[in-house]
């Protein structure tokens, strides 16, 4: 797990977006950062974007088996993805009004939490993309289900205002092994702003500190 200072500011989670195969970064990222995600994660590293947007972890949601992106997202920008990835992975676009779909949708390869906000065919669309089955709930009352949460194949890291039954439950539907609750960047309960996880490891905003970090390992690897 490495500690990384990018973009300026501690919230490294919004600009990535990644699975145990891929990260996209923003086309414009440091260098540093495709060095980190490649050595620390194991992943190829796709410069791309989404709505002429750098906040790719915001805007997609992805696993290794595919990806899916708003309906505002540029034709240029669809035609690089499928081109860089189409052969390795599904890429769907969802024609929904909600276009953050970083914030409503925790996955990994194995299940999906989607937010109640998203319409039920969005939904079964989600579940075949990314070829997992998918379970609408909230999270301590929440919709934003993708910012509150971040998973790996082997565990799930989700915000303090998650119940300990709402663990239970996520736990179960991403069929992991373990799951809990924590902040990064000093107490910010958006814990996905903060950090990038996949099976082989993690990157985290500056501003984590070490309980955080202890808590972030012990429930993700």
């Amino acid at each position: 797990m490495e500690v990384l200072y990018a973009f300026g500011n501690p919230n490294i989670g919004v600009y990535v977006a990644i699975s145990d195969r891929v990260a996209l970064i923003p086309a414009d990222a440091p260098e540093k950062v495709e060095r980190a995600l490649s050595k620390n994660l194991g992943v190829r590293v796709v410069r791309a974007s989404v709505q002429d947007s750098p906040l790719l972890g915001v805007l997609c949601a992805m696993n290794s088996h595919g990806m899916i992106v708003g309906r505002l997202v540029r034709e240029r920008e669809l035609e690089l993805l499928k081109r860089v990835l189409g052969d390795e992975m599904n890429i769907e676009v969802l024609d929904v009004k909600e276009t953050a779909l970083g914030n409503l949708v925790l996955v990994n390869d194995k299940g999906a939490v989607v937010s109640p906000l998203l319409p039920r065919h969005a939904v079964s669309r989600i579940s075949d993309a990314l070829d997992v089955e998918a379970v609408q709930m909230r999270l301590g009352g929440s919709y934003l289900v993708g910012a509150l949460g971040v998973a790996t194949n082997k565990g799930v890291l989700l915000c303090p205002l998650a119940s300990d039954e709402e663990v239970e439950q996520v736990i179960d539907v991403l069929k992991v092994s373990k799951g809990g609750v924590g902040t990064v960047n000093r107490g910010n309960v958006f814990v996905r702003s903060g950090l990038v996880a996949n099976s082989r490891g993690a990157l985290v905003g500056f501003e984590t500190t070490g309980p955080e970090l202890m808590r972030i390992q012990s429930t993700l690897f």
